[in-house]
């Protein structure tokens, strides 16, 4: 697995001595992973690295070392920024306002990614993008494969959380031999699946009041077109109260998958200003969560996806719509 702008990208890393190592507003762990080895890469060169994202990481990522050093802001200036995990300019909203260092095109900017959706960031300097990869992380192996650059223990590390956060545990249909291949090299050098995915379960461990409050949900959930289509509405007083604890559209999602006949889960976030965000999970043989989210602005894989939107005043005619795209998506495969 080669790719052509490495030796672009290597030359651009070279000529920075202080680096932002930036993700989305919607982190997970493949940007968090991915940004962590990329720090640990850097800095093994000799770089001075900065994490940062425009919202604060949620608790269930506190497994993966280094989640603690990720700033919502910066005190110093710095030369080059490096955006993982997304080409999509609504997902670093927070990014460009918290501080002026963010504005588009303030700094040299380089992207490495592996989403499908068309980018819609375009004051890039470099874009590394692999949509045939399973995960940003499994891009990042292959192109410091490619250029000889060092891993240590906690890239290593760091790369395999990501690749297994994004594919499930090497279990979604983004899965390829490339992916298996970059994990099998990771073990053999070190990394312990098992210490990984302990660590992993010790954070997923929910509270009592979230156990509860996850029962809540799931008896708020609408069905539509025969149960083939799964919605949730979720309002910012509940938004305000358990995000800092866990994203509250993730404590559903799976269940609204699972049910029988299900084939289609958006969870919505209602904010005060009238945005509203959502999360897009279909079931293997739909691949459409990507061509549903891109009706409503937003973009991810063929699985698993996202929107955001502003100044909405009708969430019912939304429902409506999001409702009859999903039945034309699911038609066309049915």
């Amino acid at each position: 697995m080669t790719y052509p702008e490495a030796a672009l990208i290597n030359q651009t890393f070279e000529s920075a001595s202080k680096i932002i190592i930036a993700q989305p507003d919607n982190p997970d762990g493949d940007s968090m992973g991915s940004a962590i080895a990329l720090e640990q890469i850097l800095m093994l060169q000799g770089k001075e690295t900065e994490l940062v994202c425009g919202v604060n990481i949620p608790n269930y990522l506190s497994y993966l070392d280094g989640w603690d050093r990720v700033a919502n802001d910066l005190q110093s200036k710095f030369e080059l920024m490096i955006l993982v995990d997304t080409s999509a300019l609504h997902l670093v909203e927070h990014l460009t306002k918290q501080h002026g260092q963010f504005k588009p095109g303030a700094l040299p900017l380089v992207i490495i990614d592996h989403h499908r959706s068309e980018p819609s960031i375009n004051y890039a300097q470099l874009r590394l993008n692999d949509p045939d990869a399973a995960a940003t992380a499994e891009v990042i192996y292959y192109l410091a494969k490619q250029l000889k650059w060092e891993l240590n223990p906690l890239a290593r590390d760091s790369l395999a959380a990501a690749i297994l956060s994004d594919t499930l545990g090497l279990t979604t249909s983004s899965t390829r031999a490339e992916t298996v291949f970059a994990i099998a090299e990771l073990v053999r050098e070190g990394v312990s699946l098992s210490q990984l995915e302990n660590a992993r379960r010790d954070m997923m461990r929910k509270t009592a009041e979230l156990v509860h409050y996850k029962g809540e949900l799931l008896q708020r959930i609408e069905y539509y077109d025969e149960d083939r289509i799964a919605l949730l509405s979720i309002p910012w007083p509940e938004i305000e109260h358990y995000s800092p604890i866990y994203n509250p559209s993730m404590l559903a999602l799976d269940d609204m998958r699972l049910t029988t006949n299900t084939v289609v889960a958006v969870a919505l976030k209602l904010y005060p200003d009238n945005k509203i965000t959502g999360k897009i999970r279909t079931n293997h043989g739909y691949p459409i969560a990507a061509k549903l989210a891109e009706v409503f602005g937003g973009g991810g894989h063929d699985y698993a996806s996202g929107f955001k939107l502003i100044d909405v005043h009708d969430i019912e005619q939304l429902k409506n719509d999001i409702i009859t795209h999903a039945k034309d998506l699911i038609n066309e495969i049915v």
